[in-house]
């Protein structure tokens, strides 16, 4: 009796497999890590094929010790504007996959600008090299005479495990193509980006039955793919943040603040936040408010890969708490430009304050102080939105394990921290919609007692002291 569901989660570094029974227990995991490759300075890709082999490897280990005519279901969840290309005559895949991290369409972005106000308006999206469509352009231009056929890395996924070409609003929703509000892909956007003729895929319910498993070992044919999700909107769904008002912050690579706005479309691009598609789980679509950095964990990751001064992301914990402050060393953590509130492509990294008694323990507390400095942007950009600050967050994610980062993100925010027991809502997330999409649960409120908080952060410094903070940080940031 199938009694399990296997969540597939394609981050940008790397693949995780997770095995959830009905309760929501983890019964197996397992994270397969695959390389980035920076062929020159500003471009970020992925090896299709290197990603597939570490989705099937963590599926194969994830599978170890369980009979998989156990598994009842497969959500998928994914990063988002990530872009592939494949043949649609032979499912051959064609170059790289071009990261939501490149920044190689800036130029296009630029010769684009007069149309934004158009673009914002049917996507919710700022025009910026961050999205899917002016990747798609660039693609497209390598291999003229092609029948193309395009997705992001759900699609990619689906097109490999089941043959069929899918995706769901969410990750529709970033591709700068689709329509938010009528919820279809919209043919003045594909006419304007110059993608015509390119084969766009089917858009589907994120709950629901919508292909099945075929010739795609260790997986048996015909189990049903039941749940999708893009990586942010499933860590909402994980975190239970079914409701209007509810939001959460994911530390990923990038990390991301997103609430949930319920049927209600939120225009808010004149403070730098972009309005998204949360889920469709019918009858109408639900929204999302966002506000999303390029730079999370990758920064701890270039602390460990770039400057050498750790030698794993579980160190940095420690050496930044072996110090009381940063030592007046500031970090500004545009190694990809800036996100959200700001949408500055051209910006770089930034060190300031260095002096001779600097030291890497230092520079590894300016690096969580960043991080939580890039989060207090998009809240105070969201408060302002909303007419009044939040009062919680629930925290998910790998570095949200940080005690030191959840209590310097409460400290300089003002807002309590709701860490769950289980910090990886984005693979839950995606358990979720299947075991939705295949009915286990009537509705979701079903599943919101099996969601308990681990730990709370609340501010624990004055105010004055917060916005001193804020104040010196934001002016630095400012020359970045």
């Amino acid at each position: 009796m199938p009694d399990l569901i296997l969540a597939l989660d394609q981050g940008t570094s790397g693949s995780t497999a997770l095995v959830l029974d009905r309760e929501l227990c983890v019964h197996a995991r397992a994270t397969v890590e695959f390389p980035q490759h920076f062929p020159q300075a500003g471009w970020v890709e992925h090896d299709p094929e290197e990603i597939w082999s570490s989705v099937l490897e963590a599926i194969c280990r994830v599978l170890e010790g369980l009979d998989p005519a156990r598994i009842a279901a497969i959500g998928i969840t994914n990063q988002r504007e990530t872009s592939f290309i494949w043949d649609v005559d032979t499912g051959q895949s064609l170059g790289p996959a071009i990261v939501w991290q490149d920044r190689r369409t800036s130029d296009i972005c630029a010769r684009m600008k007069v149309h934004e106000p158009r673009v914002r308006q049917l996507t919710g999206l700022p025009l910026d090299p961050y999205f899917s469509a002016t990747k798609l352009a660039w693609l497209r231009a390598q291999y003229p005479g092609r029948r193309l056929a395009f997705g992001t890395s759900d699609s990619f996924l689906i097109q490999r495990l089941s043959g069929e070409h899918l995706t769901d609003a969410s990750n529709a929703s970033r591709t700068q193509l689709f329509d938010i509000h009528q919820g279809k892909w919209s043919d003045e956007l594909i006419s304007l980006f110059g993608v015509e003729g390119i084969e766009l895929p089917r858009v589907v319910p994120s709950a629901g039955l919508c292909a099945r498993i075929r010739t795609a070992a260790p997986l048996p044919d015909g189990i049903p793919i039941a749940g999708i999700a893009g990586d942010q909107q499933a860590a909402l769904f994980g975190q239970g943040c079914f409701e209007a008002g509810q939001a959460k912050i994911t530390y990923g690579t990038g990390s991301f603040v997103l609430m949930n706005t319920g049927s209600r479309l939120v225009a808010a691009g004149q403070r730098g936040l972009i309005s998204t598609v949360a889920w469709d789980l019918g009858p109408s679509l639900t929204y999302a408010l966002e506000g999303g950095t390029y730079i999370a964990g990758a920064l701890i990751q270039w602390l460990r890969d770039g400057l050498g001064i750790i030698t794993s992301a579980t160190e940095v914990e420690a050496l930044a708490a072996s110090v009381p402050d940063s030592g007046g060393v500031t970090i500004i953590p545009a190694l990809a430009g800036l996100g959200a509130p700001h949408w500055r492509p051209e910006a770089r990294g930034l060190i300031a304050g260095i002096t001779r008694s600097t030291t890497k323990a230092h520079i590894a507390r300016a690096a969580l102080e960043s991080i939580a400095h890039s989060q207090c942007d998009i809240l105070e950009a969201m408060a302002a939105e909303l007419g009044g600050p939040l009062k919680q967050l629930r925290v998910d994610g790998g570095a949200s394990a940080n005690n030191l980062l959840m209590q310097m993100q409460a400290d300089l925010s003002g807002v309590t921290l709701l860490r769950p027991k289980m910090l990886e809502a984005t693979a839950l997330g995606a358990g979720m919609l299947a075991g939705l999409g295949i009915g286990w649960w009537k509705g979701l409120s079903d599943m919101s007692a099996t969601l308990p908080v681990d730990w709370e952060f609340k501010p624990g410094i004055s105010t004055d002291k917060a916005q001193s903070s804020r104040h010196a940080w934001c002016a630095i940031r400012d020359k970045a």
